[in-house]
């Protein structure tokens, strides 16, 4: 069975190249990961499998600490209604969390500015399962959100320097953990032509230490658009080799 298990792994890239299977994900997590944890007690070959809260985080075959929460349930990606529905999960929270398996591969307690939650949008992804990445952000990327810090707002605005070579909206958001702060629902919430093209969109979450040593994310927006050749990546603020580990 874990040679099975092995194989399957090998056919995911959810960066780069198509994947081989894009329903591979939800073929891990819903007739691997799910079904050996109800019979086994085990999450193999996911490293945690939380039936309750409806979701598992796997191991991505990309890069030493980068980790993938996907949904227990079938949902697509951040276009399904289901993520914007009145009892959806809080799916970034418990991504959040899960950044300790990050940390437990990169051998040390990583400060929170070093660690960031991405979804692609529906044209930047190889997957046709939601799956929020998690894993350390570019050195690029947090010294400019440190750098402009002051100039992010409770509000959608652009932030003022290009990361990644690309234009993005930034959100303020306090607190140590995201709780109910579901940034799904901030960008349909605030930006009601968001709301109607939700697939378009880009999603990165990054801890942050604002001002006073308070604690909280910058909560990064960006759009596809084909004709420039964006394909709505947040994942390319990401570094999954880690380097802020070394």
């Amino acid at each position: 069975m874990k040679c099975c298990w092995i194989a399957t792994l090998l056919l995911i890239s959810t960066t780069g190249a198509l994947a081989a299977d894009p329903s591979a994900l939800w073929k891990i997590t819903g007739e691997k990961c799910v079904p050996h944890m109800r019979e086994a007690k085990d999450p193999s070959p996911c490293s945690v499998v939380d039936l309750d809260a409806g979701y598992v985080v796997l191991k991505d075959i990309v890069g030493a600490t980068q980790f993938l929460l996907i949904p227990t349930a079938r949902i697509g990606g951040i276009e399904s209604p289901e993520i914007l529905a009145e009892n959806a999960p809080n799916y970034w929270d418990r991504a959040w969390r899960a950044r300790l398996l990050t940390e437990a591969r990169a051998g040390k307690k990583l400060p929170r500015e070093a660690l960031s939650l991405a979804i692609n949008s529906a044209y930047g992804r190889t997957q046709d399962q939601l799956h929020i990445h998690i894993d350390c952000v570019r050195r690029d990327v947090r010294d400019a959100l440190a750098a402009h810090r002051d100039e992010i707002g409770q509000f959608w605005e652009a932030f003022p320097v290009p990361m990644a070579g690309r234009t993005w909206r930034a959100f303020r958001v306090d607190g140590q953990n995201l709780g109910l702060t579901d940034p799904f629902r901030l960008l349909a919430n605030g930006d009601p032509s968001a709301a109607a093209d939700m697939g378009k969109h880009t999603l990165v979450v990054v801890g942050m230490t604002w001002r006073y040593d308070i604690a909280g994310f910058a909560i990064l927006n960006d759009k596809a658009d084909l004709l420039t050749l964006n394909r709505g990546s947040g994942e390319v603020l990401q570094d999954h080799g880690c380097a802020l580990a070394r």
